[in-house]
């Protein structure tokens, strides 16, 4: 199999599996992603003939479409570096009463699950009263092991503060079928990428929100989409990145503590139950300034 050699910063048009079988391995460090949802389109509610998508059919068999789904994640494990993260943005579904959750597929592929996040979008795409209205989707954090370790580090204080339960409605003023806000990739970089920056992938790119929040937070990304015009709106609003640091700054503000472990211990103030350090701790001193280091990224990085 022919594959690129260098590393393919930028955007890339075609089909997501295709691309992705060219890149190199244990290039990425984290990634990010919606894949359609394979909702049937014109069948599922009254919003769901809304959510059409430019160059691309919602309406697989849905076997066929849970295994097209662990074949591009199997990818995307392979171009992840060891240690590195993919957050997968995806919704439990019904067909004729049977519920199809994403675990069904995610257990088939080669990552480790470490947990399952629920974004409240606080909006039903669907307010019949065969259920409760479904206002979440879940984000699903999945790492690649590295020396055989399926826990991974721990996060820094500033970033688990912001617990498993993340809020906010899509970015409504965006012209994409599925767009998801700004602050949600932020959130996963920045909490998961090296704070000198890193590669950031998002193989189903659409609008370019993932590009745009890699771009701010200095790191380089690949962004796959088989849509040209998708693409094309994507390379505008990256070329006008600058315009949406306000939302970003409006997350990076939640990343902030306001005293670190080694300032509560050396005050006796209350640490918790564990009071000892552990060699793969992280440095809460150090958490405050992590987004510091992403803009400085920025500013250095030669995109």
């Amino acid at each position: 199999m022919t594959r690129v050699v260098a590393t393919p910063h930028g955007f890339h048009h075609g089909d997501a599996l295709q691309v992705l079988r060219r890149l190199p391995d244990d290039i990425v460090h984290v990634g990010v992603t919606s894949p359609p949802y394979n909702k049937q389109e014109k069948h599922k509610g009254w919003l769901v003939d809304k959510v059409m998508y430019d160059a691309h059919t919602d309406a697989a068999p849905e076997g066929e479409y849970q295994a097209g789904q662990v074949e591009v994640l199997d990818e995307v494990f392979r171009v992840t570096r060891p240690g590195g993260s993919f957050f997968y943005n995806h919704k439990v579904r019904w067909v004729k009463g049977e519920m199809l959750h994403p675990l069904d597929w995610l257990r088939e592929t080669r990552w480790t699950i470490r947990q399952e996040i629920i974004w409240d979008r606080a909006i039903a795409a669907n307010i019949r009263g065969w259920r409760f209205w479904q206002v979440e989707e879940r984000i699903y954090w999945l790492i690649k092991p590295r020396d055989g370790n399926r826990i991974g580090r721990e996060l820094r204080s500033a970033d688990a503060k912001l617990t498993s339960i993340w809020r906010g409605v899509p970015d409504g003023k965006n012209p994409h079928p599925a767009p998801f806000p700004l602050w949600l990739p932020a959130r996963a970089i920045v909490a998961t990428a090296p704070a000198e920056g890193g590669v950031v992938l998002d193989p189903y790119v659409g609008s370019g929100t993932t590009a745009v929040a890699a771009r701010l937070l200095g790191c380089r990304f690949i962004g796959i989409d088989v849509s040209r015009e998708y693409l094309e709106t994507a390379k505008a609003r990256l070329e006008n990145a600058e315009s949406e640091r306000p939302a970003l700054d409006k997350e990076l503000a939640l990343h902030r503590i306001e005293t670190t472990f080694a300032e509560r211990k050396r005050e006796k103030m209350f640490v918790g139950k564990h009071r000892g350090n552990s060699d793969d701790t992280p440095d809460d001193t150090a958490a405050n300034t992590a987004a510091a280091k992403h803009q400085a990224a920025a500013l250095a990085l030669d995109l």
